[in-house]
């Protein structure tokens, strides 16, 4: 039977399970050996991080090819407006080529949000607003270029729901073992 752990990631945690220089890491929350994540979630970003001891589970959760469903939550700086929602839901333009198209929609402030530590920079002259972004595939820090791609600037990012899987009831730095 295979081991399945949900982690709620905190900002400034690396994923992974060690790191020459001391900075936090997966094996700060996760006490379980053998497991490694299923895709990755960047220092910077914070939210749900799968982790497996089967193999097979985890290229299906992380490799693109599956399309398995990623939900992202996106703190953004400026005005959101239906122009930069439409671009993300036709797909945007980057570097490395267009993004497949994106679930795109405009939410309010999660009610269920902790803190951030460092709190997020704010700048009392620019409105921010929240993005919930529904992605099939998961390039190099996607949802933040793809914000960035329609003038939205990216302030903090919090990965929601990965396949099935929600962050629904799991605390801040927590893990749950299915």
């Amino acid at each position: 039977m295979a081991r399945l752990i949900l982690l709620n990631k905190p900002y400034d945690v690396l994923c992974q399970f060690t790191d020459a220089e001391g900075r936090p890491t997966l094996a700060d929350f996760v006490r379980d050996k053998g497991v490694y994540p299923a895709g990755r979630l960047d220092r910077d970003s914070e939210g749900l991080v799968v982790l497996t001891d089967d193999g097979r589970l985890q290229a299906r959760i992380s490799d693109p090819r599956h399309k398995l469903e990623k939900v992202y939550l996106a703190q953004v700086e400026g005005v959101i407006t239906e122009t930069a929602l439409e671009a993300l839901r036709g797909g945007v333009e980057l570097k490395d080529g267009p993004t497949l198209p994106a679930g795109a929609r405009m939410v309010d402030t999660p009610v269920w949000l902790w803190p951030r530590v460092p709190p997020v920079r704010m700048r009392k002259t620019v409105p921010d607003g929240w993005i919930e972004l529904t992605l099939r595939e998961g390039r190099n820090r996607q949802v933040r270029r793809m914000c960035a791609a329609v003038g939205l600037p990216c302030l903090r990012l919090i990965r929601w729901q990965v396949g099935d899987w929600t962050l629904e009831g799991l605390p801040h730095g927590a893990a749950r073992r299915l």
